[in-house]
């Protein structure tokens, strides 16, 4: 049956139940008829979804609360051990992949490191990802039975339409139109109704910020992805109550910042990660006289610089400044150009500078920027740690999870589309044993 805007029941049914999961999700544990105004549904719609969530195993009581004059009201909350989701991040020195439950808590992790450091030859890191799947699944002691998705943040552009499974275009990184969905389809890792969703890493970072990070709250940010390059993701249409966060991904790394200058990793002269991606910094530092002595990791090497800036080491200094005003720079092209209310600087190398450079950067961003847009926006450090690539990572699946109604995947063609119309309750989840 179809409504009046050609909405099936189906369609509405979903709907609802995305609206009662991401209420309880994002707004925590509430009783049956306080989901009814924060949702727009009726008592007894909600009392249908409630039914039929708690019959999938996806919603639990979680206490009671005395009511005024009344009987206690039942509290209800998302079941963490529902469903699980797997968040990878294919990173500048190793491949983090980490197992959550349904509420975002780490249940197993585990890192393979990049042999030699910065290899992205794409069959060892095909392998690390298979690999650490089953690891993290063996450590944790759980199957594929529960298991939304795997989600990918990955370094490049990301075509998730294309024939056969997402396409991975990593200049940088020597991947010219890499099939990595498919590559890792091929492996056998995980059954063919568990997707992996693949996405840019700084779109991830991003969205992790924006749902559960310094971002909550904000309509309109940027999010820095400050590394061996730098990235950063734009979202537009911040949701502080959940569900898919509109980010963009922006090759904001690639901006021409000197003509005929510097040459970037992606062979043109003159980008912005030419001058601040933390390979360049290093790069830069040596040439004038700077050494790391014996380190060859580029995260310990970064260490070693900064503290020499700490002491006092002019040359370090110099060059770190020199960075702080690049970065700087770069930003007041997003401020000037997208009027963001935050922006959020993550990755390894942001977060390890961040709290030197921090108060430099904001200063020659606001030099650089017209005034207006300058006066309204706040420059922080992302809140999440080095792990948020992997938390946003993850989230690709837990957004599918809310967009469907808590619907699992079911097998279908390469060329069409997901489909998702099995409940957890189906193959085997918590009501099923």
């Amino acid at each position: 049956m179809t409504g009046s805007h050609g909405r099936t029941v189906r369609d509405l049914r979903r709907g609802n139940r995305s609206a009662v999961l991401q209420r309880l999700y994002f707004g925590g544990p509430m009783s049956r008829q306080e989901l009814g105004p924060v949702t727009g549904l009726s008592s007894g719609s909600v009392s249908n979804v409630v039914g039929e969530l708690v019959a999938d195993g996806l919603l639990e009581e979680a206490g009671v609360v005395d009511s005024d004059g009344g009987r206690p009201r039942t509290l209800l909350r998302v079941a963490p051990g529902s469903a699980h989701m797997i968040g990878v991040d294919v990173g500048e020195t190793r491949v983090r992949v980490e197992l959550f439950d349904l509420t975002l808590t780490e249940l197993a992790r585990t890192e393979l490191p990049l042999q030699p450091r910065g290899c992205y030859d794409v069959g060892p890191i095909v392998d690390h990802v298979r690999t650490g799947i089953a690891a993290v699944l063996a450590e944790a002691g759980v199957g594929t039975d529960r298991l939304l998705g795997v989600g990918i943040g990955v370094p490049g552009i990301v075509e998730r339409d294309a024939p056969g499974g997402t396409v991975v275009h990593g200049q940088t990184i020597g991947w010219d139109a890499v099939p990595l969905e498919a590559l890792l389809r091929a492996t056998g890792a995980l059954p063919e109704e568990v997707p992996y969703l693949i996405d840019n890493g700084a779109r991830t970072l991003g969205q992790a910020e924006m749902w559960f990070g310094a971002g909550r709250g904000a309509r309109e940010a940027v999010v820095v992805l400050f590394g061996s390059g730098v990235g950063a993701s734009l979202v537009t249409d911040g949701s502080p109550g959940g569900g898919s966060t509109d980010g963009t991904p922006l090759e904001w790394g690639h901006l021409t910042v000197s003509v005929r200058g510097r040459r970037c990793r992606c062979g043109a002269l003159g980008c912005l990660e030419a001058y601040t991606g933390a390979e360049s910094l290093l790069a830069r530092w040596a040439e004038r006289g700077g050494s790391a002595g014996e380190v060859q990791d580029e995260e310990e090497a970064l260490a070693v610089l900064l503290a020499h800036g700490v002491a006092g080491d002019p040359v370090a200094v110099e060059v770190l400044e020199e960075t702080a005003e690049y970065l700087g720079a770069g930003l007041s092209d997003l401020i000037n150009l997208f009027q963001p209310e935050r922006i959020l600087i993550g990755g390894w190398a942001g977060l390890m500078l961040g709290p030197y450079i921090l108060p430099s950067v904001r200063a020659h961003a606001r030099r650089y920027s017209l005034r207006h847009p300058a006066d309204r926006v706040s420059i922080d450090l992302g809140s999440l740690g080095p792990d948020a690539v992997t938390v946003g990572a993850a989230t690709l699946p837990l957004s599918a999870f809310f967009t469907t109604g808590g619907r699992r995947p079911v097998p279908t063609p390469a060329t069409e589309p997901p489909g998702w119309h099995a409940s957890l309750a189906t193959r085997g989840g918590p009501t099923a044993r």
